[in-house]
């Protein structure tokens, strides 16, 4: 049995700024560079089977599905592990496991011995470590931070994530064009373990401490986060909103990189850049989300931020040579400033709303029926790709992501201004 009490108080702060708290400053910088590894490593790995083993779209594809399959295997016994453990050491064993499957890339290319099958285990086994991370760091954040400082803290962990993702892949995408796409792989490890570093510097007086509850059982424990978001207007909405447009896509992202360098002619610096730029959407989204909401409430401001970017995304397919490169580049701006303000709306409205002592099922289960079609997605648009080809499927996968948000302007979401703190509480509608 689940309990509504209120999340437990993070200590009292010395500094009125987030940053001036070691354990959220720590956390922060660890969060980051994890951050950074892991969209380095989103385009290394496809820059890899398509630059050096010359790897066909549906194999690309099967790439981007393997680093999401491990949410729809195992994403929701995951949310029930994460409330039962510590989440500052699992989030340090998902590192190293991590490092240690990164490392056996470069290792095995030395030997002349890489192929696409380690790349897509080495690509599934880094998804599950993703699993565990991504649930245990967004169930920690609550810990750590008092509840009015919620969504300053996943404001700065959306804008610097953000960041990563723009620095992240022009970084790797430039390193592959200058040293070969293997050695891009070098900074995401060495960026692994300055996250590692940092979690481990965490000072044991910061951390909150979790809600004690009775374990029933696995099974019923992963039966009760289903049961809370399935039953829940507001989290069915968006999580059914999440798994279609995730499908969307990962749709379009499964043969962008194919697009760009076979269809459009650009190398492998330029995809990192253009790629970035969806990192810098993400910033732009993350400074304005918090204004957004204040000002139109939190249901209004979320709806905003979703309608006005999303037909943005059209412009990605007419992406053509030379100057029509920025299109490419407007387009993903729009579309990932508006994924992440959402995600720092969404996340901070989940951390608020739910029970404490469910959040991590409650996390799992969201991120898994929304994570569910991502594979599906990858595999699709890989699919479609190799058959219809690269400029349709990118068509046909912008434009479902653009139709896709009519989802959010039913009830309850599309009727109200503010979302509700608490189960039991009304959303406002003035």
């Amino acid at each position: 049995m689940t309990s509504n009490a209120a999340p437990p108080a993070a200590p009292a702060a010395e500094s009125r700024s987030l940053i001036g708290q070691p354990a959220f400053r720590l956390f922060w910088i660890g969060e980051t560079a994890w951050g950074f590894a892991s969209y380095a490593t989103g385009l290394a790995l496809p820059l890899i089977a398509v630059t050096v083993l010359d790897a066909s779209p549906f194999v690309v594809g099967l790439l981007a599905a393997a680093l999401w399959i491990p949410w729809l295997a195992m994403g929701l016994p995951v949310g029930a592990w994460v409330d039962r453990l510590s989440k500052r050491p699992l989030m340090i064993a998902c590192n190293l496991v991590s490092t240690a499957l990164l490392i056996s890339v470069p290792v095995a290319w030395w030997l002349g011995a890489l192929g696409v099958g380690q790349l897509l285990v080495v690509a599934l086994l880094i998804g599950v470590t993703t699993v565990f991370f991504t649930t245990a760091y967004h169930a920690y954040l609550p810990l750590i931070v008092s509840e009015k400082d919620i969504i300053e803290g996943n404001s700065k962990l959306q804008g610097s994530e953000s960041t990563m993702q723009m620095l992240g892949p022009s970084m790797s995408g430039a390193i592959s064009q200058f040293f070969g796409a293997v050695s891009g792989l070098l900074t995401n490890i060495a960026s692994l373990l300055l996250s590692t570093f940092c979690l481990a510097r965490i000072p044991d007086k910061e951390l909150g401490r979790t809600v004690p509850r009775q374990r029933v059982g696995l099974r019923k424990e992963i039966s009760e986060g289903l049961v809370f978001v399935t039953k829940d207007p507001y989290l069915r909405q968006m999580v059914i909103y999440g798994a279609v447009a995730n499908l969307a896509i990962d749709g379009y992202e499964a043969v962008r990189i194919p697009f760009l360098i076979r269809t459009v002619g650009v190398n492998a610096a330029v995809v990192g850049i253009l790629i970035a730029a969806g990192g810098l959407g993400g910033i732009v989204g993350a400074m304005c989300i918090r204004p957004l909401l204040e000002r139109y409430g939190s249901a209004r401001g979320l709806l905003i931020a979703k309608l006005v970017a999303a037909p943005f995304g059209l412009l990605m397919p007419m992406t053509g040579s030379g100057p029509g490169v920025v299109l490419f580049a407007v387009g993903l701006l729009m579309v990932d400033g508006s994924i992440v303000a959402s995600s720092v709306a969404l996340g901070s409205f989940r951390q608020l709303y739910c029970p404490p002592d469910l959040l991590g099922r409650v996390i799992a289960t969201t991120t898994f029926i929304k994570y569910s079609t991502i594979p599906v997605g990858a595999v699709l648009g890989g699919l479609l790709g190799s058959t219809i080809g690269l400029r349709p499927t990118m068509w046909i996968m912008t434009a479902a992501l653009a139709g896709c948000t009519a989802i959010l302007l039913c009830k309850p979401l599309g009727h109200v201004r503010d979302l509700p703190v608490r189960p039991e509480q009304k959303a406002t509608t003035g």
